[in-house]
């Protein structure tokens, strides 16, 4: 059964946790962070999400700090940063702004990917754990946005779920396939992959077109 799957889902948090360590500790490169600060961005941009994701679970202790190889994977991704991004700011050290435009998009694409594994994987773990289908949705959208969130708030940031582009809603529909699918009987490694796919251009989308929810109007903006 898919979603009884345990290899399949710590494949899921591997590469997840991965991804969005490697956004975390870009974020600290850009804010000018020591080696320590980096790597602390990495392991709570990696494993922040599926902290919460275990809390609300009652899988305690979290695997953010239960599981040596999650913690390895987040800790390997933050140290490869640190080692390595000299090399690549160096290869463009006369264009400041393709360098930022550079940085800001490896972010931006490390972060869909993070957000599509988690949604999927969050949403997984929640209907292995018995969940009610509602919060099996919900729960894969806070393991997609809890790591993000926490990062952006150390980063001293205004996360990226409040200001960019469609951000929460791939995750929703990413972790409302998974949960359907299991309720129709549908569920599938070929469903998990394709919805994990799904999520990652849907933002990406939403990155390259700059598609963004509707803000609120505030006095004396034009109707």
């Amino acid at each position: 059964m898919v979603a009884s799957n345990e290899g399949l889902q710590l494949f899921l948090d591997i590469i997840g946790v991965f991804v969005f360590a490697l956004s975390g500790a870009l974020v600290g490169v850009r804010k000018g962070l020591d080696m320590i600060g980096i790597a602390v961005l990495a392991w709570i941009a990696g494993l922040g999400g599926g902290m919460l994701r275990d809390v609300f679970l009652g899988d305690v202790p979290p695997v953010g700090i239960s599981d040596w190889r999650l913690l390895v994977t987040a800790l390997t991704a933050g140290l490869f940063v640190f080692a390595t991004h000299h090399q690549v700011m160096a290869a463009v050290s006369d264009m400041p702004r393709v360098r930022r435009e550079i940085m800001s998009q490896s972010v931006r694409t490390l972060d869909a990917a993070g957000l599509a594994i988690f949604s999927v994987g969050g949403a997984l773990k929640a209907v292995a754990f018995g969940a009610d289908p509602l919060a099996c949705v919900l729960i894969g959208v806070i393991t997609a946005c809890g790591g993000g969130v926490l990062r952006d708030v150390l980063a001293g940031q205004v996360p990226e779920l409040l200001r960019r582009e469609l951000y929460a809603v791939p995750a929703l529909i990413g972790s409302t396939i998974v949960v359907v699918s299991f309720e129709l009987g549908h569920l599938s490694e070929w469903v998990v992959w394709a919805s994990v796919m799904l999520v990652f251009v849907i933002r990406m989308v939403a990155v390259i077109l700059d598609l963004n929810a509707p803000t609120a109007l505030r006095t004396g903006d034009p109707r």
